[in-house]
């Protein structure tokens, strides 16, 4: 059974088959991986099943392991989370608005894997949207002045201890890590450059961007709210419908990503790594 890669007829994504990601991932299939991710963004790989160290051997052949701050990694590993919800949990749902991970960082990881373990049979898809489609669609004169703007990042909204998920956030399952580290800044330009495609893109979205350099508060968070409209348009939107036994991965360079519900009732749990920075 030989590679095969299906456009998903959205602006990004793809479901790829013919490949056994449980045996180790030669450097040459993982160039050839890591292309067909660039072209698409968001892969979704089916009947994959991976253990734990089969899915840290992967991460490993994409590009090493990324920074993971305030998840608690599961029991025996140290760069696997999990992303679990119970079937009894009431909490508010986690990730549900649109982001790139960790762009607080100074350098973010360059992706993430999720893998699977226990799917709902309903509900709990993941969306993503297209930031280098997203920059492209715009007018010239608004593309010249977001190519000028540098965003402020902090995880404080959300890991804070009075943020999100700080102490107000009771009866939780998922094993977050709340930290007063979260009030760091960190500036990235709004407007990135791929590091292995040279396409420009829309980095992160307000929430973990908290301000622009050089702008009253007030009118930065006005265009931020006006521009993460824009990014989350449903032309440059795909939407991963997960199937037991799935991987996941995305580029958190071009894309930006949310969870959704749907399956109250149900147990829900992935298993995440993050591939590190790209380093060229």
């Amino acid at each position: 059974m030989s590679l095969t890669v299906e456009p998903s007829g959205r602006a990004c994504g793809a479901r790829v088959t013919g490949l056994d990601l449980a045996q180790p991932v030669s450097r040459d299939l993982a160039r050839e991986i890591r292309a067909i991710w660039l072209e698409h963004k968001v892969l979704a790989f089916p009947d994959q099943h991976l253990d734990d160290d089969a899915l840290e051997a992967f991460t490993l052949a994409m590009g090493g392991f990324g920074e993971d701050p305030f998840f608690a990694p599961i029991e025996g590993r140290d760069h696997i989370a999990a992303i679990l919800r119970e079937a009894d949990e009431d909490t508010p749902l986690f990730a549900e608005n649109w982001h790139s991970d960790w762009s607080f960082l100074d350098q973010p990881p360059a992706g993430t894997c999720l893998m699977a373990i226990d799917i709902p049979p309903t509900g709990g898809d993941t969306l993503f949207a297209d930031q280098a489609a997203a920059f492209a669609a715009l007018p010239e004169e608004r593309k010249a002045y977001l190519r000028s703007l540098t965003a402020i990042h902090s995880a404080k909204l959300a890991y804070a201890p009075e943020g999100t998920y700080g102490a107000r956030d009771k009866g939780r399952t998922m094993a977050i890590r709340p930290d007063e580290s979260a009030r760091a800044t960190q500036t990235h330009p709004l407007v990135q450059r791929h590091p292995e495609t040279g396409v420009e893109c829309l980095y992160s979205t307000i929430g973990y961007i908290v301000g622009i350099e050089g702008m009253e508060q007030a009118e930065a968070i006005a265009l931020l709210a006006d521009l993460s409209q824009w990014q989350a348009r449903e032309e440059f939107v795909y939407r991963q419908r997960w199937e037991p036994g799935m991987l996941v991965m995305w580029d958190n360079r071009s894309v930006l990503h949310k969870a959704t519900g749907g399956y109250e009732g149900h147990r829900r749990e992935l298993h995440r790594t993050t591939i590190a920075a790209w380093r060229g």
